[in-house]
């Protein structure tokens, strides 16, 4: 029996990029994967065309995760189509740009800046959560993982709003898997580092990757099927004594 079958896994902002490549690595398990997008309708169809090959079975829903009627307007679709989740996956964000060159000092940064980050960040996934650890109650279990960054640990370079939105995602976590944990729900955070090719990362200089990449100890940089395995873990009953971790996914450039 495949890992993930007859499992309903939502993956926010799953239409490119490392959403896509978790989606499609839960499809290849057997689950029903929601691919949430915003905008980009054709990608999100790509995502759940691949998902459908891969095995599993998969629909694309359309939400601004940072809007509550949106997320409550999605998640009343699932309930009604499937009445049940067991896997959330946070993987939404602002966009944003890992180009040292073009960053914003701190004294260029505005607050707006900050907030703009953090809605993208800690504002989706609050709404998300908000609608699904009732879901998950009604079940007695659940996994919910929120995606985060090693530069939380080690601000290689220092993306002062990105960092910090990410910061107070890995707090939010902490407090939420407190809460739920008497429910069988588990709240982890899965930390990578620099990830290409994706949106974020396509201008990011060579001799910045390069530097990365001398610095890590397996010795490259990660894709975006790296980071499919340890967000299956910590989703699957292989975790299911871990709750409130950040497992840090970065070949080994931060350690602890």
């Amino acid at each position: 029996m495949k890992k993930f079958e007859n499992k309903t896994v939502l993956v926010t902002g799953s239409s490119r990029g490392i959403g896509a490549a978790i989606a499609r690595g839960f499809a290849v398990e057997g689950a029903t994967v929601i691919v949430n997008y915003l905008q980009n309708e054709e990608a999100a169809e790509k995502t759940v065309a691949s998902c459908l090959e891969l095995g599993g079975d998969a629909w694309a829903i359309q939400a601004d995760v940072t809007s509550e009627s949106d997320v409550n307007r999605m998640m009343n679709q699932i309930e009604l189509e499937v009445g049940k989740l067991d896997v959330v996956v946070n993987n939404a964000f602002k966009p944003y740009v890992f180009n040292p060159e073009t960053r914003k000092m701190f004294s260029q940064v505005k607050w707006e800046d900050y907030q703009e980050q953090i809605d993208g960040a800690v504002k989706s996934t609050y709404y998300v959560c908000q609608q699904a650890v009732p879901l998950m109650k009604k079940q007695t279990r659940g996994s919910i993982v929120n995606i985060v960054t090693n530069l939380v640990q080690r601000p290689l370079i220092p993306y002062h709003d990105y960092t910090t939105a990410k910061s107070a995602l890995i707090g939010f976590s902490r407090n939420l898997a407190v809460e739920v944990g008497a429910f069988g729900i588990r709240v982890n955070c899965v930390a990578p580092g620099l990830v290409y090719p994706t949106d974020a990362s396509r201008e990011t200089k060579e001799e910045v990757k390069e530097m990365i990449i001398s610095q890590t100890p397996l010795r490259r940089i990660a894709q975006p099927d790296d980071i499919v395995g340890p967000v299956m873990f910590l989703s699957s009953e292989w975790s299911q004594f871990m709750t409130g971790q950040t497992l840090i996914v970065d070949g080994g450039l931060v350690m602890s």
